[in-house]
């Protein structure tokens, strides 16, 4: 009777441990990361028996779907997965907490066409301003990559005028999508996020001398239900493991 009662304790006990090591975690993530996130999370789900829960968002802006402002309407997320500075941002205003920031991976960002379009030149910064100044229509994303396209780079291509007519912030919508569907001809956004998509042929990265680079963050959030679970997450898509995935999906991982 003894060693029976032994061996329900053990049962007990072993499933009360599985039930807490087992948890859900919940993610926010912004779509540069995205490609690389999707293959990685069955992997970390397979090793350690928790089930990850997604909401996808931009970076930074007021769609509904932003991080942002999801987190303003009390969704639950233990990680956040995003562009560097936005997520500094949260940091400073105590939404995540600041000594689990980890930098993921380095984004650059890339020029599309409509498969089968004429290519623009891109070897210099020169090429790229007579390619747009010549395209009817031209299409950036609400994130990093298109503040920095409609705000910098048309400024020091000294085109910043004749970009309002015809160029145009796409919300909440990848900008490949745009172009596939031919209502751009030339479309901006990070490489990572374009290569998913159909029906568009990506020309290459931004010349040099104009190539701003995008660094993807993780933290976690201050109200965090599963810390720990998320911290395992965080760690696992900042290890050596990961780093192939991330080169295969247009990014540039920070741990190779």
């Amino acid at each position: 009777m003894r060693r029976i009662h032994a061996l329900l304790v053990a049962a007990s006990t072993f499933i009360a441990t599985q039930a807490v090591s087992a948890a859900e975690v919940h993610v926010m993530i912004s779509g540069g990361f995205t490609a690389a996130y999707k293959q990685l999370v069955p992997q970390f789900e397979k090793a350690t028996g928790h089930t990850v829960v997604t909401a996808y968002g931009p970076s930074m802006g007021e769609t509904p779907q932003a991080i942002p402002m999801r987190l303003s309407r009390g969704e639950p997320a233990d990680v956040l997965i995003m562009v560097g500075y936005a997520l500094g941002d949260l940091v400073s205003k105590g939404q995540v907490v600041a000594d689990s920031r980890v930098d993921l991976a380095d984004s650059p960002i890339g020029v599309a066409v409509k498969a089968g379009a004429p290519r623009p030149d891109l070897s210099s910064p020169e090429t790229l301003k007579a390619a747009l100044l010549a395209a009817k229509t031209i299409a950036y994303s609400d994130s990093a990559s298109g503040v920095y396209v409609s705000t910098e780079m048309f400024n020091r291509l000294g085109i910043a005028e004749q970009m309002k007519g015809k160029a145009r912030k796409i919300p909440a919508t990848p900008v490949g999508e745009i172009v596939a569907s031919g209502l751009a001809e030339i479309g901006f956004q990070q490489i990572s996020e374009l290569k998913p998509v159909a029906g568009i042929d990506i020309v290459g990265p931004l010349p040099p001398a104009l190539q701003q680079i995008t660094v993807f963050s993780a933290g976690l959030s201050s109200k965090a239900p599963q810390p720990d679970a998320g911290g395992a997450l965080i760690a696992f898509l900042s290890s050596v493991q990961a780093a192939p995935v991330m080169a295969a999906t247009g990014l540039e991982p920070k741990v190779k």
